[in-house]
């Protein structure tokens, strides 16, 4: 539960997502109890409750429900969660840490929050995100690039904000330009790779530790959401080595095809996130 507890309220945070939101931020006495509403482009998505409330939440799913659920973007009645929950990403969690989050979701207060408004995408979803999943084992942390890729990827699923897809072709891993529309405005993922022109090539470890950290870029701005700030203030300094260590090994790539009708920004500019 303590591994699960870790994952879901520093890296994973899920908390960014599934806690509604009001006019001064995160409702505490809502935590994961869903009802946000999360805009794109072309899907608006309404945040469901994963607290164990056994009526408007999780309480009665199994545990391989509602892993199912995270890894493969299914419900217990088979019909598939679409974005923002990002499952094409969540396949690769190892299946012991899958049965961390799940014991700690478990663990935290029921809370009851019917949620009547349903998501809609504007292009209907796949059959699935991938074939059945079997089983996952997690990098080693001893190997400190892996198991930055993995908390990036899988865990953090940095590498889904960070990086944009053009016709529904992927641009150039983690070379950002993925918009995010909220109370904020409308917030530009940076890009993570090394490059110098656009990405961190010239950051030092302590400046990108700083903007993961605690929102502020190089030249002292705040960056601003939905990065989570505040769950990732609380990554233990061996993760945000491994993380850093993965993005300082991604090839060096500048964003191929600017938003349309987006505002751009250096990498450190405030209406980036």
């Amino acid at each position: 539960m303590e591994r699960g507890r870790y994952l879901v309220e520093t890296i994973a945070a899920c908390a960014n997502c599934h806690t509604p939101r009001g006019p001064n931020g995160p409702i505490p006495d809502k935590k994961l109890a869903g009802g946000e509403v999360i805009k794109h482009q072309d899907f608006t998505a309404v945040v469901p409750n994963i607290t164990p409330d056994p009526e408007t939440g999780i309480g009665k799913w199994t545990d391989d429900q509602i892993i199912s659920a995270i890894r493969e973007g299914k419900r217990p009645d088979g019909s598939l969660i679409g974005p923002a929950m990002p499952s094409r990403f969540y396949r690769g969690i190892g299946d012991d840490d899958a049965r961390a989050i799940v014991a700690y979701l478990r663990s935290v207060p029921p809370l009851r929050n019917p949620i009547a408004a349903k998501s809609h995408y504007d292009h209907p979803l796949s059959a699935s995100w991938g074939p059945p999943i079997g089983h996952v084992s997690a990098p080693s942390s001893d190997d400190s690039v892996a198991y930055g890729a993995y908390l990036a990827g899988p865990v953090g699923r940095c590498m889904d904000c960070h990086t944009e897809q053009h016709a529904g072709v992927g641009g150039p891993l983690g070379a950002g330009g993925k918009a995010f529309y909220g109370p904020w405005g409308v917030s530009v993922s940076a890009n993570i790779t090394p490059d110098r022109s656009q990405g961190l090539g010239d950051w030092s470890d302590a400046e990108i530790e700083r903007a993961v950290r605690t929102g502020v870029a190089r030249d002292g701005r705040k960056l601003l959401p939905p990065m989570p700030f505040a769950a990732y203030s609380r990554i233990t300094a061996e993760d945000m080595a491994a993380l850093i260590g993965y993005l300082r090994s991604l090839p060096p790539a500048a964003e191929t095809a600017p938003l349309s009708g987006s505002a751009r920004a250096p990498i450190d500019g405030g209406s980036r996130n």
